[in-house]
């Protein structure tokens, strides 16, 4: 199993938390796992079934495409599981293939001859890979419609919250670590990464719109808008929707943090928002619900598929209507309470175990066929 992407923000949760549920519960299988020597300690206990083999190469460019494939191939695997569409050109097989989404094809930075050569590996990828893994029912809709992979090899297994965010914190360091971050109350929080269609900029113009209107109110007239995510100087439009809003002094910027600070952040915000126009799941939302923090979603599908009616639904191309899910939870505290609850049982249906005997299933299947020459 590939294991390089350990701290990235969703698929390191992924990654993570997959890996350790299959530490529990498989003693059978021997498993290796291709890590950074930075995050050795991170897989030091999971058993003496797991062996590690570092590799400090990325999972992407022409190296990726010569190296991997005869790394890989060193390793005399039974079965080789990739956890995202970042697959070498002559990758050994059989491999598995998780997809989180297909959002690099569907929402590309530019169209030019890279992202042509990018295409084309992601579909050969996925063509070449004995099972895939898809996130959600959209995703996998997404990979049989775009891809053009059969359904029969495409299988659901969910994701789901990582456990550090349903337990329980000390309050004082929680004090501690939102004052050495200087944080100012109330506020609401998105947290991921900034990307076009994570719709960051209409979350802005909303914000300002509920600033405007709770200005004199004797709670929200201080209210501020917390933004977690990395890359934002490669993303201008969302300083510009500041800029344009007039609300600079009232929005806060801040890089990843660590899960233990993240889920403070969770607890202590009024409503955790995330308008994205396009998801391969809803990790984030189901996060901030198992933190107890009502959660304000689009209303696209595979967000839809992953909170229910668990949270504030609302039409991501309309900022209006994001406003108005934001007072609705501000503002109504019978809702909001209701949502605090029903989030929270919300993301108590996704669990790291069911996903990782999902997972196991797929390897035995797979495995088995390659035994029988299938």
């Amino acid at each position: 199993m590939d294991v390089r992407r350990l701290r990235d923000f969703g698929i390191g949760t992924y990654i993570r938390n997959l890996t350790r549920a299959l530490a529990r519960l498989d003693r059978e299988n021997r498993y290796t796992l291709v890590a950074r020597e930075s995050d050795l300690a991170e897989l030091s206990e999971l058993g003496p079934n797991f062996l590690i083999k570092g590799c400090e190469e990325v999972d992407q460019g022409l190296r990726h495409n010569l190296f991997m494939p005869r790394f890989f191939a060193s390793i005399k695997a039974d079965l080789y599981h990739i956890p995202l569409n970042s697959v070498a050109w002559l990758m050994p097989r059989p491999y598995v293939l998780t997809i989180h989404d297909m959002s690099t094809l569907l929402f590309p930075a530019r169209r030019d001859f890279r992202h042509m050569l990018h295409e084309e590996r992601y579909r050969r990828g996925a063509a070449r890979a004995a099972r895939i893994i898809a996130v959600s029912n959209a995703t996998r809709r997404d990979v049989e419609s775009v891809l053009r992979v059969p359904a029969e090899r495409i299988a659901t297994i969910y994701s789901a919250p990582d456990p550090a965010f349903t337990e329980d914190g000390d309050e004082s360091q929680e004090r501690q670590i939102l004052a050495r971050y200087s944080i100012s109350f109330p506020y609401i929080l998105y947290a991921g990464t900034i990307r076009a269609r994570k719709n960051i900029p209409r979350l802005i113009e909303a914000f300002a719109v509920v600033q405007h209107e709770l200005e004199t109110h004797p709670r929200y007239k201080e209210l501020r808008l917390v933004i977690i995510g990395d890359e934002l100087s490669k993303n201008p439009a969302v300083r510009q929707a500041v800029a344009q809003s007039r609300v600079a002094s009232a929005v806060r910027f801040l890089g990843f943090v660590p899960t233990d600070t993240l889920r403070v952040f969770y607890k202590a915000a009024e409503l955790f928002a995330f308008p994205s126009l396009y998801e391969g799941f809803g990790l984030a939302p189901l996060e901030a619900m198992a933190c107890g923090t009502p959660v304000l979603a689009s209303d696209v599908p595979s967000l839809v598929e992953a909170v229910g009616d668990a949270a504030e639904l609302v039409s991501p191309d309309n900022v209006f209507d994001i406003a108005r899910g934001m007072r609705e939870i501000l503002l109504d505290d019978k809702r909001r309470q209701w949502l605090v609850e029903a989030g929270r049982n919300q993301a108590k249906r996704f669990h790291w175990d069911t996903a990782a005997r999902g997972s196991l299933a797929i390897y035995r299947e797979t495995a088995m066929k390659k035994a029988n020459n299938i």
